[in-house]
């Protein structure tokens, strides 16, 4: 699911989007694996109140696992050209947005096992009432780390109006990312290749 362009301001930019690591459904997997075993053998085995114990077990379901995957496919982070923003939730919403000439700090951590996974977390400390946020399980945060400072410091030059040599070729790579993005959610080319190529664009800002 794309972001939508209209809630990009004029010559507002996605640089990258993403929804949070996938090892928040490894949880959620094994449960419906295993909910889904009970209900075979009830269904198979027992006669008596079988209906009761599969409809106890379909609530398990929808909180144990529907639950768990609305919330993951619902949450999206956006870096563009201007802010950094969260969004989450189906029916009830909500969200954070943090203009990127606010972001004073940003440090990630992770554990043994997330660095394995290419998971962790984000703190981002930023100026003004929001104080601190932390974007948690995002995949590869060293990485977004590393593209968030990048687009920070692109942000403050064009609000200093100090661009600097870098200033011609901004607009450009913002635009090549832009149709980049629209490529890859037409399906005209591969994660691989969208990927790299978008990876060869933000070192080049």
């Amino acid at each position: 699911m794309a972001w939508p362009e209209d809630a990009l301001s004029e010559n507002e930019v996605i640089i990258t989007s993403f929804r949070p690591h996938w090892k928040l459904l490894f949880i959620p997997f094994l449960w419906f694996v295993g909910l889904s075993i009970a209900m075979i053998f009830v269904v198979a085995y027992l006669n008596w109140a079988q209906w009761v114990i599969v409809a106890t077990l379909a609530v398990f379901l929808i909180v144990l696992v529907v639950k768990p995957l609305v919330s993951w496919w619902t949450t999206r982070y956006v870096l563009t050209t201007e802010r950094l923003i969260t969004r989450s939730g189906l029916l009830a919403k909500s969200g954070v947005e943090i203009p990127l000439e606010r972001i004073t700090n940003v440090n990630f951590n992770q554990t043994v096992m997330e660095r394995m996974l290419g998971a962790g977390d984000l703190l981002i400390e930023s100026a003004g009432a929001q104080g601190q946020s932390k974007f948690r399980d995002i995949p590869h945060p060293d990485a977004f780390q590393t593209v968030l400072y990048k687009a920070r410091e692109q942000r403050s030059l064009e609000m200093t109006g100090n661009h600097g040599a870098v200033a011609p070729s901004a607009p450009d790579h913002a635009e090549k990312i832009r149709k980049l993005a629209e490529l890859h959610d037409e399906g005209l080319i591969s994660d691989a290749e969208y990927e790299a190529k978008r990876k060869e664009l933000l070192e080049g800002m």
